[in-house]
């Protein structure tokens, strides 16, 4: 039976391909605050500006390669059960062969109904538009999980990460919850990696392996030491 390895991915990983994040050091996301943007409140109040920023999103994470981050991590499912939680909106992780992904925030390539959150389906091109409706009849939004929403795969993920036999961090501080607080549920003794540039301040460190360094660079590191010592 195969280790399971559960993953945990955030922005930096997606940055690393050329996708931007409102974490940039301007604390903005493509020149807008995410209050303008990433709320149900910017959606009542500016429909027009919030699909424009999406789609432009959309387009752009459409035109992006996964890099050999993404790509170490869907190697190891030739040796090991790999589940990737992620953070990110974007479908790198899937275009690098991963096969079981979990979207904490949503997928920007789907659109979902605005009276059926059920409703949801992968949009055709990166355009979603004014007036475009669900087959109820009502305007349809991007799939994305906004500031303020309650985050709907979050006890699945929890559950999964109770499960893991390793557990990676990858481009993420762990400072954004409740997605951060996911690294409390591991069971105690369970290998943890965390890779980043600049690593965080973990309580109770114990059996951590830490590289510090971009995910791109780190994974590749981590996919090689977890062959040689965990298969």
């Amino acid at each position: 039976m195969k280790k399971k390895i559960i993953v945990l991915t955030g922005a930096g990983i997606s940055a690393e391909s050329g996708l931007k994040t409102f974490r940039d050091s301007d604390g903005l996301w493509e020149g807008h605050d995410v209050t303008e943007v990433a709320t149900p409140e910017a959606w009542a109040r500016n429909r027009a500006l919030v699909l424009e920023f999406y789609n432009q999103r959309r387009k752009q994470a459409q035109e992006v390669k996964p890099n050999p981050g993404h790509i170490a991590l869907a190697d190891l499912e030739a040796h090991f059960e790999v589940v990737i939680i992620t953070q990110n909106i974007d479908a790198l992780h899937e275009k690098a062969g991963s096969s079981h992904v979990l979207h904490l925030h949503g997928e920007i390539s789907k659109v979902r109904s605005t009276q059926d959150p059920a409703l949801v389906h992968e949009l055709e091109g990166w355009e979603l538009k004014e007036g475009d409706t669900c087959a109820k009849g009502s305007q349809l939004r991007p799939h994305i999980v906004w500031f303020g929403e309650a985050v709907p795969m979050m006890e699945l993920a929890m559950q999964e990460v109770l499960s893991a036999d390793i557990f990676i961090v990858a481009g993420t501080s762990l400072v954004v919850y409740p997605a951060a607080g996911l690294i409390d549920f591991i069971k105690p003794g369970v290998p943890k990696f965390i890779v980043d540039p600049k690593i965080p301040t973990i309580a109770n460190a114990d059996n951590f392996h830490l590289f510090e360094e971009a995910a791109s660079t780190g994974l590749p590191k981590v996919k090689e030491h977890i062959i040689e010592n965990h298969l």
